[in-house]
């Protein structure tokens, strides 16, 4: 019994040191990293700054200090992550710096908004500006990124490379056989000809009218990237459609060269040869280096906000805009002092008609107060719309998707799934409307009439504050309404936004609106500090950390499943889900 004690209390207290010293060592590897991610980089002569082109463009960059680890257990790849914002700061900050000579692109699939992208793209054509060099190389240039890079000096490729340049093409994924099967009928109500979010719970292919809308913002998109990439390649138009039409990427490498898409062949040991004929004794600072070079700029008392709304309004999981705390955040703004003028930057496909009436509201007591200029990322549409509408001046990219004003409601009918379980429903109720908009049944001709009167009020006053905020009758954005989509381009020809640019002129914008000659930018929400990250990071359920693993990219189109039991009201919505490649 003494050896069996003894032995159970030697265990114990190895537990309890084990625990105590995992518990210190874990605190000190985190303060190890918190400590090195604040640690400012010290350019040296010759540098180049090196933007890796993989992972995924977001507008603004949210670390997750576990994700990779958690992405690497289940033995999946981890997903880059960069964020718009800080490429655009390095480009700048790589342009003023006298010890960076150059950009080196490397690599070639980075996934992000055509928007986004072509923002890059603009902020490179400026940083070339300054006489500095760009030089880009991929084993394979995605589409975009073909676009991205076309921008560069010298434009390398390698001898087994692919470059991809085929023209545009949409797909919009359609549930309704599936829920058919499943014995689900979902019921739609809405206002809006061209309102095609519904489309893919209610038949199986495109409408006219959606195939029309897509046809034409998609051949904007194509027209924009091909007047770029003809005026940095030195190559018509109609000759890049006809190499398109060839689907360049199954045809030899060398008809890259000799078609003038790329400058040379060569394997990535030799791009180095290259990039010391332009820069001797050069050193690289990767992205993440560049970011934690301190900006050479002079506190200021006067402030421009750069507000950030990003994703799908209310959605219902937690991501995106959440209404309630970016009102919040607009009210803390309009309430600071220090801020002199507004930069709200959208980048949203809408959501709840609700959520955005609420942005509205607290926009439009901020804009009382100080000036308003809505900057567009990729998307700002229907509901990214109505939150924009009131700005004294909308700034959007000709290829930002916009638009979209329209309203819809969608209740499922699950009346065929419960026969196939077997299930049945039986209840009291004391009056007429008492179990109105079950999901048990379809709907009472006065139910529809009522959802329908409902989503209609909706409808017309999306209508009349796009029509205050943009000083025009009521008939004439119901005219260009209907829940019509169009590119940032149609978009200024109909009036619905003011000027075609990205955030910096928005900025700019801001600026001159408030008469300001020194003043320091300062972005809200502000970005959380690593304590607070390594909590969420804890804090977030297994499961999505499991299917944003497995899943990938893919996980946003099981997000948008799983998100249909959320959406509570009636819906300013663009179907998003739509990918163009």
């Amino acid at each position: 019994m003494k050896q069996f004690l003894k032995f159970t209390l030697a265990t114990i207290v190895g537990v309890i040191v084990a625990s105590v010293l995992g518990f210190f060592i874990f605190f000190g590897i985190m303060g190890a990293i918190a400590g090195s991610a604040d640690k400012a980089t010290e350019l040296k002569d010759n540098s180049v700054y090196e933007l890796s082109l993989s992972g995924s463009l977001v507008d603004r960059t949210e670390d997750n200090p576990f994700a990779a680890a958690f992405a690497e257990a289940l033995g999946q790849p981890s997903q880059a992550v960069i964020g718009l914002d800080d490429v655009l700061a390095n480009i700048e900050k790589a342009k003023n710096d006298e010890k960076i000579k150059g950009i080196y692109l490397k690599g070639g699939t980075l996934m992000g908004g055509f928007a986004s992208i072509k923002e890059i793209r603009d902020a490179l054509v400026d940083f070339k500006k300054s006489g500095k060099f760009v030089i880009a190389y991929a084993d394979t240039y995605m589409q975009s990124n073909y676009y991205l890079a076309s921008v560069a000096d010298k434009l390398l490729i390698n001898p087994e490379g692919m470059l991809e340049l085929k023209g545009l093409n949409a797909d919009l994924v359609f549930f309704k056989n599936t829920l058919d099967k499943i014995g689900v009928e979902m019921q739609v109500v809405k206002v809006g000809t061209f309102k095609s979010a519904v489309e893919p719970y209610i038949t199986t292919k495109m409408s006219d009218a959606n195939r029309e809308q897509v046809t034409v913002y998609m051949t904007s998109i194509w027209k924009t990237m091909l007047k770029d990439i003809s005026e940095s390649r030195k190559l018509s138009v109609d000759t890049l459609n006809a190499f398109a039409d060839q689907m360049i990427m199954f045809q030899p490498t060398q008809k890259a060269v000799e078609y003038a898409l790329v400058d040379s062949m060569v394997y990535a040991d030799e791009v180095d040869s290259i990039m010391k004929s332009f820069a001797k004794d050069y050193k690289l600072v990767k992205h993440s280096a560049m970011t934690k070079v301190p900006d050479d700029i002079k506190f200021e008392k006067d402030k421009v906000a750069v507000i950030y709304a990003i994703g799908g309004i209310d959605g219902g999981d937690g991501e995106g805009i959440v209404s309630e705390d970016l009102v919040e955040t607009i009210n803390e703004v309009a309430k600071d002092e220090a801020v002199k003028s507004v930069v709200f930057r959208v980048s949203s496909p809408g959501g709840s008609a609700y959520g955005s009436e609420q942005i509205w509201r607290a926009l439009t007591k901020l804009k009382e107060k100080k000036p308003l200029i809505v900057s567009m990322g990729d998307y700002a549409a229907s509901g990214g719309y109505y939150i924009s509408c009131m700005a004294d001046v909308i700034v959007a990219q000709p290829n930002t998707i916009t638009g979209s004003i329209g309203i819809f409601g969608l209740i499922p009918n699950i009346a065929g799934l419960n026969n196939k379980l077997g299930l049945t429903y039986d209840g009291v109720k004391t009056n007429k409307m008492s179990d109105m908009l079950s999901i048990n049944r379809p709907f009472r001709p006065e139910e529809r009439d009522l959802m329908q009167a409902y989503v209609n009020r909706g409808y017309e006053l999306f209508v009349k504050r796009c029509a205050d905020g943009r000083n025009k009758k009521v008939e004439e954005i119901k005219a260009i309404a209907e829940g019509r989509v169009w590119t940032g381009e149609d978009a200024l020809r109909l009036g619905l936004v003011d000027k075609i640019g990205g955030i910096d002129e928005a900025i700019a914008l801001a600026v001159k609106k408030a008469d300001l000659k020194a003043y320091n930018v300062k972005a809200f929400p502000a970005k959380e500090d690593f304590a607070t990250k390594l909590m969420k990071s804890f804090g977030e359920d297994m499961e999505t950390r499991f299917m944003k693993a497995q899943l990938g990219e893919q996980y946003k189109l099981f997000r948008e499943i799983k998100n249909l039991e959320n959406m509570n009201g009636i819906q300013a919505r663009l179907p998003y889900e739509l990918i163009i490649k």
